[in-house]
């Protein structure tokens, strides 16, 4: 990791400095990918998954510098699901066979999903406690796990991953400020708005599914 880390040692000079904390440029490239990334998904643009898995393994490094760690194996996991959700939004099919559209869980899977989240939250926050250095660990987790799940409804193509980023994206924004991390804080309440918005979109699109491609 440390190699790793060397190689990509100029992305770590300061781009320009936010509230006297010097912002990277590994980190305002990030920024640019992932807003970039969050406007296809609200249109539903296939091109949103690769910007995922650019920008994902980037703010891998930028989250494991920081010892962010539950965020930075957040993030390969990004990457790899991203690919899943690729090829979902290209060729997924619906369980009765039809094209995968903008559509909503039923109730017993909202509150499964909901149960998961709960049930893993605690659990990956001991993890981190026991076996890193983080000075975080059950507030690092939570968004984790929460962000596991509405990575699979996005991939889904299920209107529910919004209001679940809603909520990861909230928590995030103090974890960030808490890091200094002030260019991903902005990042993240911009994602919190663009959550809402997309929530709004993908319900005019269930109402049109003729639209939801």
């Amino acid at each position: 990791m440390d190699t790793l880390l060397a190689v990509f040692a100029p992305w770590m000079a300061p781009a320009f400095t936010a509230w006297g904390v010097p912002v990277t440029w590994l980190e305002l490239v990030a920024f640019v990918l992932a807003v970039a990334m969050v406007v296809c998904n609200i249109r539903v643009v296939p091109w949103g998954w690769p910007l995922a898995i650019v920008s994902s393994l980037l703010y891998f490094l930028l989250f494991w510098q920081s010892k962010l760690y539950g965020d930075a194996c957040l993030q390969l996991f990004f990457a790899v699901v991203a690919g899943w959700g690729w090829w979902q939004w290209l060729y997924g099919k619906r369980p009765d066979g039809q094209r995968l559209t903008v559509h909503a869980l039923p109730r017993a899977g909202r509150w499964a999903t909901a149960a998961g989240v709960l049930l893993a939250w605690p659990l990956l926050g001991t993890w981190l406690a026991r076996t890193t250095d983080s000075d975080v660990p059950y507030w690092d987790a939570f968004p984790t796990v929460a962000s596991v799940a509405g990575q699979f409804l996005l991939g889904r193509k299920l209107i529910e991953n919004w209001p679940t980023w809603v909520v990861v994206n909230t928590v995030s924004v103090g974890l960030f400020a808490y890091k200094g991390l002030w260019l991903t804080v902005l990042l993240y309440a911009l994602f919190v708005v663009m959550s809402v918005l997309g929530w709004r979109a993908w319900q005019r699109l269930r109402q049109a599914p003729a639209v939801a491609a």
